[in-house]
């Protein structure tokens, strides 16, 4: 199936959850997170605020804060995604796309320094090959970090798909968790 299809076909069936069942996810894919040695490792964690039906992430982003991580979220600037530091939700500004990111006061950081990324997707399958919303910006920011274990996807388990046609650009996700079930995709291989 093209990824144009596939984002459609995911993007409705996401946008058909309910909120209950949203919140039931984030906090099973939240427990799996934090029990990820990698997790516990993190001295920083690059976090997303969750957009359009996403798995929500502001329990993760107490759950770390309050653990004394860095927590880092993306903003987009011309030169693409910069990782800035948040300390609150005080701290968040609509961003270019309506998508909530840290306000330009908050410190950015460089990609380098962070330990773990969590990472949005409109579809992830078992090769660890992700599917956005076509803009490419993770993609960009993220390439250098394949196969380091810093880059974990995390999803609704419908959106977890046995192959995605990948590109050479696309972001090869280290492991990719849903309410359902955890997926390293490097030990497929």
């Amino acid at each position: 199936m093209p990824k144009s299809a596939l984002r459609m076909r995911m993007l409705a069936a996401r946008d058909h959850l309910a909120e209950e069942e949203r919140f039931r996810a984030a906090a099973l894919i939240q427990a799996s997170l934090t029990a990820l040695p990698e997790y516990a490792a993190a001295g920083s964690l690059a976090l997303y605020a969750a957009f359009r039906g996403e798995v929500p992430t502001a329990g993760m982003i107490r759950e770390a804060l309050s653990a004394g991580k860095k927590v880092l979220l993306p903003a987009v600037e011309k030169s693409g995604l910069v990782f800035r530091r948040i300390g609150c939700d005080a701290d968040m500004v609509p961003g270019r796309f309506g998508i909530p990111e840290p306000g330009a006061g908050c410190r950015p950081a460089p990609v380098e320094s962070i330990d773990l990324f969590v990472i949005p997707g409109v579809a992830f399958d078992l090769q660890g090959h992700r599917v956005g919303y076509g803009r490419g910006y993770y993609d960009r920011a993220l390439h250098r970090f394949e196969s380091g274990g810093k880059l974990v996807g995390i999803c609704y388990d419908f959106q977890l798909v046995d192959e995605i046609a990948g590109e050479p650009h696309d972001v090869i996700m280290d492991r990719v968790i849903t309410e359902r079930r955890a997926v390293t995709p490097v030990l497929l291989k």
